[in-house]
């Protein structure tokens, strides 16, 4: 009898533990993949004044071209 539970416990050891193990970490890392709360608001604020820089540039640009026509081919 003593022999049997060695076997079940080597095979547990060697199948049953490093699957179960791998399966429980493959779990743990799929519940943390998302953005946190704060990830989300910090991605809303870098949008948001990405948008507003994008705009002055925009502005920038359209006074650029009223006062100064050919400035794109000075660089």
């Amino acid at each position: 009898m003593s022999f049997f539970g060695f076997v079940i416990a080597a095979l547990f050891m060697v199948v049953v533990a490093p699957v179960w193990i791998v399966f429980h970490y493959i779990t743990q890392w799929r519940a943390q993949r998302g953005l946190t709360a704060q990830d989300e608001r910090l991605l809303a604020e870098l949008w948001e004044i990405a948008n507003r820089l994008e705009g002055r540039i925009q502005s920038l640009e359209r006074v650029l071209d009223s006062e100064a026509p050919n400035w794109r081919d000075k660089t």
